[in-house]
């Protein structure tokens, strides 16, 4: 089948559907892969990197007719008409806003799968372009805010004074919030959250975010991991709260909305004007209106002293990544599809079903509901004969694993050390005499030190969970203190070969002890809240 990357033509638009890194990875699986002459100029992928992945450079009107044909931005109407009728096209389509776009790509008969439709649902999260394109913009949210910001994000303390850290505030905690939030925290700022969801606090959180709350109780959660239209009493009483903040906060940035409506409007006129001269407001649902009433889409206004950012373009802004990013959404998409060898669409697919808008012409969307998988019935247990004796139950040690069966020496490691002693106590009683000197006792006694301790560690290690083996060891590696300590005492004097042994003893027992402390101390950062 043959696969056609085409050229977008939104003069703002500089990505490409895939980079010649998935290209690649089609051609491999069996596509036969044109792309559009110039389809990667604006996203810095010239056609030779195409042609060298091993796809064929072609003219627009045949990289249009190709079996299957993939973009980002839903197709404009002259674009409609390039398509085979009865072909394939996948790309961003907003279904919901685009209803004359349908009925033209309907007329023609056409397969429509939109990217923006991928359910988010674990099985699906390498297919989700929606949160791809939303990290890029939350991330390059916080780099436009501090190109128009006056002053540091992290604090400063110089000898002509101190400049304090600024202060953001994050409206929605979604993908591209929390892409926001983890950036804008990497630059040294304090870091404010707000959602409707009281599932984003953890994880705002985590982040090293403040997350912010009103005292009336509404659950903000919506289908699909968007949040949903509030009450009146409960938007009222987040106003109030972004006002007190919109005296305090230097930037603030929204991301919030709501599938197939226009964008909330949070950031109001007289929040604006509270803020002080020199601020920034980056609104990234400028493209369905914007949460802020003085966003101009595609624009960067100034009203009251406070710069708005509008702009609708934030991924383009990243165009090699975010090209290359959307490029392997498509790629799982499509093998999910089938691939080459069996493209098709499987209405039983939980990930490809909700993503079909159209069906050789046939409206499709939005999806029903998928019917959920009945669990499994256990099977019947044949009844146990009286002369069956019942097998004995597993032994669970630790904290719920099974214990591990310790391997083949140890029992070797424990004749030898029973040698050792034994050796030890016949020297200990004939210390002194005229065959036995104080350097082979001693000898003996360390070895047999030595010997006692490998045997108490392999038994200390295989009796315990494996879940516990890391902290387990990076604490008692603590007891390579021990090591130290004999090497600063035996590497006295002239550098003869016991000291020398002493010193490379001492360097590798700190480097233990460094590391089996550094070890604990990342663990214990895992389970902070």
């Amino acid at each position: 089948m043959k696969l056609g990357v085409v050229q977008e033509t939104r003069p703002e638009e500089r990505r490409v559907a895939a980079s010649p890194n998935v290209v690649g990875k089609w051609v491999k699986a069996g596509w036969a892969v044109v792309v559009e002459m110039g389809a990667g100029a604006a996203a810095n992928f010239p056609d030779s990197q195409f042609v060298a992945a091993g796809a064929l450079i072609v003219d627009r009107a045949t990289a249009w007719h190709a079996d299957v044909v993939v973009k980002v931005r839903p197709p404009q109407d002259h674009e409609v008409d390039q398509l085979n009728e009865g072909g394939t096209l996948i790309s961003f389509l907003y279904p919901a806003q685009n209803e004359a776009l349908l009925a033209k790509l309907a007329a023609r008969k056409l397969t429509v799968l939109g990217m923006d439709q991928v359910p988010r649902i674990s099985r699906a999260q390498k297919m989700d372009a929606l949160s791809s394109m939303a990290n890029i913009s939350g991330y390059r949210a916080v780099v436009e805010a501090a190109n128009r910001f006056p002053s540091f994000f992290t604090g400063q303390f110089t000898a002509a004074g101190k400049v304090a850290p600024a202060k953001i505030l994050i409206i929605g905690a979604g993908v591209a919030g929390l892409a926001a939030l983890g950036a804008a925290k990497g630059m040294g700022a304090i870091v404010r959250s707000f959602d409707v969801r009281a599932a984003a606090e953890e994880q705002v959180k985590s982040l090293g975010g403040e997350f912010l709350t009103i005292t009336l109780k509404e659950s903000g959660e919506g289908a699909g991991g968007y949040a949903k239209e509030m009450s009146k009493e409960f938007i009222d009483a987040e106003y109030a709260l972004f006002r007190a903040q919109a005296k305090e906060c230097d930037i603030v940035i929204t991301t919030a909305l709501i599938p197939g409506k226009p964008a909330p409007k949070l950031w109001l006129k007289d929040m604006v004007e509270l803020m002080k001269p020199g601020s920034v407001v980056v609104d990234l649902a400028a493209e369905q209106g914007g949460n802020c009433e003085y966003t101009v889409p595609g624009q960067a206004v100034v009203e009251h002293g406070v710069t708005i950012i509008g702009f609708t373009d934030l991924p383009s802004r990243m165009a090699s990544v975010s090209s290359d990013l959307y490029g392997m959404n498509l790629w799982h998409f499509i093998e999910e599809l089938g691939g080459a060898a069996n493209f098709k669409i499987d209405h039983d697919n939980d990930a490809v079903r909700p993503a079909l808008v159209l069906e050789h012409g046939e409206k499709k969307w939005p999806a029903p509901p998928m019917a959920k998988a009945e669990a499994p019935k256990p099977a019947p247990v044949a009844p146990k004969l009286p002369s069956e004796s019942p097998a004995p139950p597993a032994k669970i040690h630790g904290h719920g694993g099974p214990k591990m069966k310790a391997p083949a020496g140890g029992g070797l490691l424990a004749v030898i050390g029973l040698l050792a002693a034994i050796a030890w106590v016949v020297l200990r009683l004939t210390k002194g005499s005229a065959h036995v000197s104080e350097d082979s006792f001693v000898l003996v006694q360390q070895l047999t030190v030595f010997v006692m301790a490998v045997i108490v560690g392999w038994q200390v290690v295989w009796s315990v969970s494996p879940a516990l083996h890391t902290p387990l060891m990076s604490v008692t590696n603590a007891i390579s203190g021990i090591i130290v300590v004999g090497g600063i005492m035996g590497g006295t004097g002239e550098l003869h070969a016991s000291a020398a042994v002493a010193i490379i003893a001492t360097a590798f027992a700190t480097i233990n002890i460094a590391g089996g402390f550094l070890v604990t101390r990342r663990m214990l950062a895992m389970f902070r809240k």
